[in-house]
């Protein structure tokens, strides 16, 4: 795969500059899969200072965590392709969850904690969210049974440990696994945790009347037995090797308080109250919500650990631009924590040196990408557009979409607009590295694309082809970012160069990426013939985020009214031998069969160009120098930022 920057002269140069301490070194090395010896000398690079973080992590209880990873199934196997095996090679035994882990620095002892989101959350249900700003916001409340930390393991969070094969949890066949749950924890309410909690929250995703953004992830369950008061078992359909996407990550693996929702379930779930002011387990209870703006939180004095969380208050503030929001935590210091500076590099660097917060860029696994719409956005069906019902009149010509990558320039992309933060990719599927296909190169040529809509009858007249009475006109819509305008603009310029007139729409990221099925310019409407976003897997087995091209349930997986827009496969592509990889992906035990699995379901989007990827991005966020405590999940590619706000204070 052609490729800009590497990926270790960025962290090289992060190294040497003294950005980054050893421990976050060591990090960003693990996930680049770099060698000991390399390893050894970046950290020599470092010296001592280590930024007053924790050292690497090593189990405080003699109990390992497990990192997701390959290996071959079968009766005399002790780990499953896909499911976690013991770090370094030990076997795997109970885990302790991460909080009980980490010592806390008192509970309230700090008054307010500021956070700033550019793109503001509309709800507080992360079963109904169409955006990470959501699922981040409803962090701080609702949690999930296991989470995957920056260095991709395992850790229980409402689950008292992490099943496997060693401890008896996980199945060798891959059709059950068993998790015990924590008996310590209640709701801010008072009411108990139980696992009663955990088959309702399946029941409820899985209702179709619900249409939830998350049902396609919990399908794979068969049924949820509760075994008692505090244990569980999911059956699966399938071998799953990916049993620990459901219920886990903080992007829809919440866990839903059954006493209070079991009577609006169904199509009642979707305008439930609940959804703006949820009771959840977590360190934070939901003062006041305003969608689109703000939402204050006030410390859960039920939580279970009692020197947690350290801030009294939280404030998530939504709204403005990536710019903004880098100056108000890198220079200014009004707020204490940025989320997605999805800014120009010259402009990140200028703010950077001029104020005292810290940048903090990470390994990334999310790809910035242009969706191709196969239905018609022009064509009303029962009051709707962009129904699958539709063609769109251009775009389901090969040719046609191939030429408009042709004419993406991703170099000039990356390396303008991006710099050290995004490098130009041809892949879809970036992370993890196993699952990254090298098939695959990116070419920016316009006499290419030229040739092919020639070929394929499409005639200039003017500035435009045409073809059968059939202007080639397009809207390109996104969220509004300058970086994202910036990329709108190149693009145009380059497809109205090979005749495709392009109009441009931004819209503001609270509305795009909303999930409200009243407002025709949300990502998941798609009323346009392309729209750009950024998107990645938020699992070490990526079925959930591979959902986005799935099609054989066209009734759930499409994006369209009869759904109310929760469809994932907002491009409307239909391919069954894609739906035939991915069916074989969820059942698939053998590692190597499944890199080829995933390599092929990447391989086959882009060579249909159902999307065009353009950017590889890393993370980036910008902190309060004082701020301590977010290193072991603030900046893990594969959670909400946020989601481990209880371990966070202010080194005074």
């Amino acid at each position: 795969m052609k490729r800009g920057r590497d990926p270790f002269d960025l962290l090289r140069e992060d190294v040497l500059s003294g950005r980054l301490s050893r421990r976050s070194a060591l990090k960003r090395a693990t996930a680049l899969g770099l060698s000991a010896p390399v390893v050894a000398a970046l950290l020599a690079a470092c010296g001592g200072d280590d930024d007053d973080e924790t050292p690497a992590a090593t189990p405080t209880t003699g109990a390992a965590a497990t990192t997701p990873t390959a290996a071959p199934a079968g009766p005399t196997s002790t780990t499953a392709a896909g499911a976690p095996t013991a770090t370094m090679g030990t076997a795997a035994t109970p885990t302790t969850p991460m909080q009980s882990g980490t010592p806390g620095h008192g509970r309230g002892v700090a008054d307010l904690l500021r956070i700033l989101y550019w793109q503001a959350p509309t709800n507080l249900n992360p079963h109904f969210s169409q955006g990470t700003k959501d699922s981040a916001a409803a962090s701080l409340v609702l949690e999930p049974l296991l989470e995957v930390d920056a260095d991709g393991v395992l850790q229980p969070i409402l689950a008292a440990e992490v099943p496997s094969y060693e401890n008896g949890g996980v199945a060798v066949d891959g059709l059950s696994v068993t998790y015990k749950l924590r008996s310590d924890v209640v709701w801010s309410d008072g009411t108990p945790f139980t696992a009663d909690d955990v088959r309702f929250t399946w029941e409820y995703t899985t209702n179709p009347d619900a249409s939830t953004t998350t049902i396609g992830t919990y399908q794979v369950i068969r049924d949820v037995e509760v075994v008692d008061e505090h244990t569980v078992t999911l059956h699966f359909a399938n071998p799953t090797p990916g049993w620990f996407t459901p219920f886990a990550t903080g992007f829809g693996g919440h866990i839903l308080p059954k006493h209070l929702l079991q009577d609006a379930t169904g199509v009642a779930a979707r305008d439930a109250p609940f959804n703006l002011m949820p009771v959840g387990t977590g360190p934070y209870l939901v003062r006041d919500f305003k969608p689109g703006d703000v939402v204050v939180y006030d410390l859960n004095e039920n939580y279970r650990e009692p020197d947690k969380p350290y801030f009294k208050r939280v404030e998530l503030k939504g709204g403005g631009d990536a710019t903004s929001a880098a100056r108000a935590a890198l220079q200014s210091g009004e707020v204490d924590w940025a989320w997605n500076l999805q800014v120009e590099a010259s402009v990140l660097q200028d703010i950077q040196a001029s104020g005292d917060g810290v940048l903090l860029i990470s390994p990334g696994t999310s790809v910035e990408q242009i969706l191709v719409n196969f239905a018609d956005p022009n064509t009303e069906v029962d009051g709707a557009r962009s129904e699958p019902s539709t063609n769109h009149p251009f775009f389901s010509e090969r040719p046609v979409r191939q030429a408009l990558a042709l004419a993406c320039d991703r170099a000039t992309i990356a390396s303008q607009f991006y710099g050290p933060t995004g490098e130009p990719t041809a892949n879809i599927l970036v992370a993890p590295p196993k699952f990254a296909s090298t098939n695959l190169t990116y070419t920016f040529d316009t006499d290419a694309a030229n040739a092919l809509l020639d070929s394929a009858g499409w005639v200039r007249d003017g500035d435009v082809r045409k073809k059968d009475g059939v202007e080639m006109s397009i809207l390109y819509q996104t969220s509004i970012n300058p970086v994202r305008q910036k990329t709108q603009e190149l693009n145009k310029q380059n497809f109205e160069a090979i005749g495709i007139k392009t109009e441009l729409k931004s819209i503001d990221a609270g509305v795009y990426f909303s999930s409200d099925a009243g407002n025709p310019d949300t990502a998941s409407h798609f009323y346009a013939d392309l729209e750009m976003f950024t998107n990645g897997p938020t699992s070490p087995y990526p079925t959930n985020y591979m959902l986005a091209w799935r099609s054989s349930d066209p009734a759930i997986d499409l994006a369209q009214k009869s759904n109310d827009w929760s469809g994932t496969n907002y491009n409307r592509w239909v391919n069954a031998d894609y739906n035939d990889l991915f069916a074989q992906a969820l059942v698939e035990l053998d590692a190597d069969r499944q890199a080829e699995l995933f390599i092929a379901m990447n391989d086959l989007v882009v060579n249909e160009v159902a999307m065009v990827p353009l950017v590889w991005r890393l993370g980036v966020a910008a902190h309060n120098a004082k701020l301590r405590g977010f290193d072991s999940m603030g900046n893990s590619p594969w959670t909400p930022d946020v989601r481990n706000i209880a371990d966070w204070y202010f080194e005074e």
